[in-house]
């Protein structure tokens, strides 16, 4: 792991921005071109939303991950939120501009449709934490900003439930995504408790 860890720092943070927009311009290209099938619209939906829960789940298991396995993605952290709110949006986007395109729809679908409801929740809950990923908010806000950034918890479940709704008939794929975010979820709840015994064992 020291060796692995020892690799990740000298991975520069913009080299992560550059990988995770890799997919963006290759999707719509692959739409425009016909490469994804005759609903290239819906799969462009399917497509940025998944790679959006995908990061999500990442950003999730930066700790576990350090905690538990011995693997250091803190100095990524950022970025990988950064990104999981830029394919959360594009995913947006295309759902108002290319999919509804009448405004007047727009609402009637998000009070009508729970799962559209769920979505939306969940980007209102991102929209704090991606204004406030800078360094600029972290010195300003001091403590309160590890407390709003919490907010991805209640975020990351409405996106798995999202998926969930959204799946026609019994599918397995989305209720995989939702046992990964639960049980990274889980990691948070028995991390203090973990912690305070590591804390009282170094103390005996």
């Amino acid at each position: 792991m020291q060796q692995l860890n020892q690799i990740l720092r000298r991975i520069p943070v913009w080299a992560i921005y550059s990988l995770g927009a890799l997919p963006a311009p290759w999707l719509f290209y692959l739409g425009i071109t016909g490469g994804l099938g005759v609903e290239p619209i819906e799969a462009l939906e399917h497509e940025f939303g998944e790679l959006a829960l995908q990061l999500l789940i990442l950003g999730l298991a930066v700790t576990p991950l350090r905690r538990f396995v011995g693997i250091n993605l803190m100095k990524f952290r950022r970025a990988i939120g950064v990104l999981t709110f830029s394919y959360v949006a594009l995913h947006l986007l295309i759902w108002l501009v290319l999919d509804v395109q009448i405004p007047s729809e727009i609402w009637a679908d998000i009070v009508k449709r729970p799962y559209i409801t769920v979505g939306m929740a969940a980007f209102l809950l991102l929209l704090p934490l991606a204004a406030t990923s800078n360094n600029w908010s972290v010195r300003r806000l001091g403590p309160r900003w590890r407390k709003l950034h919490k907010l991805v918890y209640p975020a990351a479940l409405l996106g798995a439930l999202h998926y969930v709704m959204l799946a026609k008939g019994f599918q397995i794929e989305p209720l995989i995504y939702l046992s990964i975010i639960l049980g990274l979820l889980a990691t948070r709840l028995r991390l203090p408790s973990l912690l305070a015994r590591a804390r009282q064992a170094d103390s005996t």
